[in-house]
Parts: C-alpha cells; sequence; structure tokens
C-alpha cells in the first residue's frame, strides 16, 4: 500500500496528528515568536545598513512586517480562549498569512535575483540571512485551517503527501523544518457524524474526513445510521461558519482542474483552550530525535551572544553592519565589535542566523 494512501491506518494517524499540531496554540505562538526575531533583525538592519549600498534591503516592508506582528498577537489572545474564528477571512490569522505571503513574494526587488513576483537566484548573503530568518516562522501546510475563498472553493489539504513528503517541504530557495513525529500515534476517532456536503456551512470547528457514503437499504436513508463511509481524500481542518470545500478532479483534455463536490464526515470537533488553560503541547515542537529518518532540516532558529551554538558552521548576523563567523557547536556564540555613531569601538550582543552548515 502507498505510505500516502489515506486507507493506510498509520498515514491516518499521522496526518490527523499534524493537523492538530497546525491548529495548536503552541505552534502558532512559536510562529509569533519566531517572527519577532526575525522582525528585530530586519528593522535593525535598516537602521544600520550603509546608506550608500545598492543591495540594501528595503525599509518600506516595516508597515507590513509590523501589522503582521501585531496580527499574530491578536490571533493568539483570541484563540488562547478557544475562539477559532480568528482563521476566517479578514481575521487575524488569515490577514496575517495574507501580508506574510505578501511580503515573501515582494521580499527583495533588486532585478539581479528577482523579477515579476519571483525569486529567480540565491540573494545576496546579508538579505538571504534575513530572508531565512523569515522563513523561520513559517511550518509546512500552516495555512490548512485558514478559510477556504476562492470561486471553486476547493479544500486546502488534499493529498497527504502535503504533510508527510519530505520533498514537499523544500522551497526552492528555502526549506521548512520536517516535524518530529511520535513514533506512538492515537488511532483516529471512528464517529458517525454529522456529515454535511460540499457548500453547506460547516457546524463545528475540528477535524473532517471527505467521504463517499452507501445507504443502507433498510434504514431511513436521512439518518447517518447504518451509513458505510469511504474516504475520498485527505482530512481538513474545517472551522466553524465556513463553507465546507469541495476536492478536486484533474481534467486531462481541458488540461485544467475542476472543483468535485464531496461529503464531509466530523472525525473530531476541536474544544480545546476553551477553558482558557493551554496544555502541555511540547511534542508539537520537539526536533528530529537520534537515530530519526526525518529529513535534516536547513532552518535551524537563530540564537544569541552568549548562547550555545546548536550547530557548527558559519553564522551570519545582519546587526551593525553585519559579520559572519565560524562557531563549533556548545561554544558560546560571540559579541560583536562595531563602531557606534561617535566612532568609537564597542560590544554589542547581536542574534545570529546560520547561513551555511
Amino acid at each position: 500500500m502507498n505510505r500516502y494512501d489515506m486507507r493506510d491506518d498509520l498515514t491516518r494517524r499521522r496526518v490527523f496528528w499534524l493537523l492538530q499540531r497546525l491548529t495548536s496554540w503552541s505552534l502558532w505562538n512559536a510562529k509569533r515568536e519566531a517572527f519577532k526575531v526575525f522582525a528585530n533583525a530586519y528593522e535593525a538592519a535598516i537602521k544600520t545598513w550603509p546608506a550608500n549600498d545598492p543591495e540594501a534591503p528595503e525599509a518600506d516592508h516595516l508597515g507590513a512586517i509590523h501589522e503582521i506582528l501585531s496580527c499574530y498577537n491578536n490571533g493568539l489572545a483570541e484563540l488562547s480562549r478557544g475562539h477559532r474564528f480568528v482563521w476566517r477571512a479578514n481575521q487575524a490569522f488569515k490577514v496575517a498569512a495574507r501580508r506574510f505571503n505578501g511580503l515573501d513574494r515582494y521580499f527583495y526587488r533588486n532585478p539581479k535575483y528577482w523579477e515579476h513576483g519571483s525569486q529567480f537566484a540565491p540573494y545576496p548573503p546579508k538579505i538571504d540571512a534575513l530572508y531565512q530568518l523569515m522563513h523561520a516562522s513559517q511550518f509546512q501546510m500552516d495555512y490548512a485551517p485558514l478559510e477556504v475563498w476562492t470561486d471553486d472553493n476547493i479544500a486546502n489539504l488534499e493529498s497527504p503527501g502535503s504533510l508527510l513528503d519530505p520533498e514537499r517541504y523544500k522551497h526552492g530557495f528555502y526549506a521548512l523544518a520536517y516535524p518530529t513525529i511520535p513514533e506512538v500515534l492515537p488511532g483516529v476517532p471512528v464517529t458517525p457524524g454529522p456529515v454535511i456536503q460540499s457548500g453547506q456551512a460547516v457546524p463545528c470547528d475540528g477535524i473532517w474526513e471527505p467521504v463517499t457514503i452507501k445507504r443502507s437499504r433498510i434504514l431511513d436513508v436521512t439518518s447517518t445510521e447504518g451509513m458505510l463511509f469511504e474516504n475520498d481524500g485527505c482530512f481538513n481542518y474545517l472551522v466553524a461558519g465556513t463553507q465546507a470545500p469541495n476536492m478536486s478532479s484533474v481534467d486531462d483534455q481541458a488540461l485544467d482542474i475542476t472543483p468535485r463536490p464531496t461529503h464531509w464526515r466530523l472525525l473530531w470537533e476541536d474544544s480545546r483552550y476553551h477553558d482558557g488553560v493551554i496544555p502541555n503541547e511540547s511534542e508539537y515542537l520537539r526536533g528530529p530525535s537520534a537515530g530519526s529518518d526525518a529529513p535534516e532540516s536547513t532552518t535551524i532558529q537563530p540564537t544569541r551572544t552568549g548562547d550555545p551554538c546548536p550547530m557548527s558552521g558559519e553564522w551570519f548576523t545582519t546587526e551593525y553592519g553585519g559579520k559572519t563567523v565560524h562557531v563549533a557547536a556548545g561554544d558560546p556564540m560571540p559579541d560583536l565589535l562595531a563602531t557606534d555613531s561617535l566612532g568609537d569601538r564597542r560590544v554589542y550582543w547581536v542574534t545570529w542566523q546560520l547561513v551555511k552548515r
């Protein structure tokens, strides 16, 4: 059986766990904290970058960066009380995602590296260090719970490979960390529903499975009792009040993708945080374990002066004119000697980003 087949029990368990992870308060808080590190580094770079450098970053991005941080703060405050409307259109996390996509697309518009909204060559080292810092706040398929807002209304997550295939974590000029999935996972709940159709309003927040239905000839066809369900695609996290999405079909003749209506059966209703308590969710943010076959992440979290170096390699800071140093794993991250505005040499504590292992 294909390891990404949604009828395979292990695949189902993994996708179910990953969707719970992607919709957890702890993961979105980690996104906020990582983006805050990037925001501070970008603002420091704008303030200290040489004025005559033709490869300087764009100061105009600071408005979008501060708006994204504000959205994360507001969204996390609501999610901590169990309010999941934050993923709906025009709400905090949806707005943050839209602004992040715009920032990513227009991050550095130097024609040597960028054209028509697309990067075609590696950015200069100082710019790339900032770019990698920004993507340290991104997780694979972190837009999975966002409200679908397109004419075709096609589900955000159609293939389990989007979550499970290591190759899907590589995005051209950056790569996202592959999650550490526990070896032992609980089974996927088996529930009678409710069952809704594409286009209907979703009655509650949670993880839903697209299904085809075979009705019993004996029982009332309006009842879910006695129905047989067959999987019709990848699980999705749907937010209450949104419109149940379609799946899609590929039209080989027209070379087009068309929406395909389906039924959705509730597997798990999300009632986390309604009591205002954030449980221990540390399993969602663990790094790769010894002997893990998960791909090695190219995104290592930034670290500050004095902290132990998490990995041997070349580390770069954008602060106070920028500098690249080689640090061995376990050694303390160095400070930076730089000239201040009065021309005096001073020692600064800075944030370092890994640029080469």
